[in-house]
């Protein structure tokens, strides 16, 4: 790229990359970072490396065009993006250090005037943080740069929607950081914006994803209930929420991906005394992915002594939510590996129609394992499982309620 780029975009991934991308698409020069090289020739290439629909063709056309160019080294620009994981280490404690780590990485590069953002998810303080060590490092900028915090609000298989589309929260270190970093956002973002303060910006993030997540525990928590007062959960649901004022959500084998599973824990973590329903609703929700391996396990046995010999058994789906590629904390992968490690001379068929291969599973298509398996296990509710017929002589487990009632 011979324009010098406007942004600096560290961490290329499931958030990363649609935003460089969309920022590309706007005729701004991006320059993506990742510490993973073949993500980078991959993307230098005009390819992904994720499934996610439209970012194929936006990534291809701002390569092609030169607007976004992947790297493994930052470079100087004017604004400079943090979208880099935030895992946990110890305890369900979070580890910040992927962002201390792309901070590090532009700090050389910072200059008066420029605009620093965090969009991963983080505790409490963390832009703050960011800040004191960026002016200890540098005193010469104190007070001369722009700091904000601006969480991702998107929905894998939607992202290139969202992005333009969902309003967004955006909460700096001071007034003048907030302002600039809005400038900013509404050069591509048609959604409204919201001022805040870092702070509030940073924990907006973590209740949204937190109020989730008590819902959706409710929701399995009644399908435990159901399951032993010989009640079908999704008639009931069904039922329930003819009422005016009432919208349970529908009940899975657990919560996956990197928000709704993780983020509750940034609070719990922080404020465990005063974060009673939300650490409840992460011990249900991780409670229904192990139930539904003990039922897989209950299904195995009754049909050996019902039919004297072993069965096979199809687990159908390994995603965290229906119809992407993203594994991220799957409470379907949890079920899968839970169930093998009981394994006694059954065959097995793993399903997972949105990825090509597992370094782990060996993968087996959905037809196929439907029409081997004697116990069918629904674990997502993708949409080449919803098409489905399903026999009437096998064994359905059917966790996601595709063939509801």
């Amino acid at each position: 790229m011979n324009n010098k780029p406007s942004v600096v975009m560290v961490g290329l991934g499931y958030i990363g990359l649609p935003t460089a991308a969309l920022i590309a698409q706007n005729k701004t020069y991006v320059h993506g970072v990742d510490i993973n090289p073949k993500v980078v020739e991959t993307i230098n290439k005009g390819q992904i490396h994720i499934i996610e629909p439209e970012l194929d063709n936006a990534v291809a056309e701002a390569v092609k065009e030169g607007y976004l160019k992947a790297d493994i080294k930052p470079v100087e620009a004017d604004t400079y993006l943090i979208v880099v994981p935030t895992p946990f280490k110890g305890k369900n404690e979070p580890d910040i250090s992927f962002v201390e780590a792309a901070t590090k990485s532009v700090l050389p590069l910072l200059k008066e005037g420029d605009l620093y953002i965090i969009e991963s998810t983080s505790p409490i303080g963390t832009t703050e943080k960011m800040m004191n060590f960026i002016y200890t490092e540098r005193p010469e900028l104190k007070d001369k740069l722009f700091m904000a915090y601006c969480p991702e609000r998107v929905l894998p298989g939607n992202v290139m929607y969202e992005l333009v589309y969902n309003d967004r929260v955006i909460g700096g270190i001071d007034e003048k950081s907030t302002e600039k970093a809005m400038a900013f956002y509404k050069e591509f973002i048609q959604g409204d914006l919201h001022k805040t303060n870092a702070r509030t910006a940073e924990m907006c993030k973590l209740v949204e994803n937190s109020s989730r997540d008590v819902q959706i525990a409710f929701a399995n928590e009644l399908s435990l209930i159901c399951d032993k007062a010989d009640v079908n959960v999704w008639e009931l649901i069904n039922l329930a929420n003819k009422h005016p004022r009432v919208n349970i959500l529908q009940p899975g084998c657990g919560v996956g991906g990197h928000c709704i599973a993780v983020d509750p824990y940034f609070i719990v973590s922080d404020y465990p005394m005063e974060s009673q329903i939300i650490g409840k609703a992460r011990e249900i929700n991780n409670y229904k992915s192990f139930w539904c391996a003990e039922k897989i396990q209950t299904a195995k046995l009754e049909f050996e002594l019902k039919h004297g010999r072993k069965p096979s058994i199809a687990l159908m789906g390994l995603a965290f939510k229906p119809d992407i590629d993203d594994l991220r904390e799957s409470p379907a992968k949890y079920i899968v590996q839970k169930v093998l490690q009981n394994v006694n001379n059954e065959e097995y068929y793993i399903v997972e129609p949105n990825i090509e291969y597992h370094n782990v599973f060996k993968l087996t298509n959905y037809q196929t394992a439907v029409e081997k398996a004697d116990i069918i296990v629904i674990l997502v509710g993708h949409k080449e499982f919803k098409k489905l017929n399903l026999p009437v002589n096998k064994v359905v487990l059917d966790f996601c309620g595709i063939n509801k009632y």
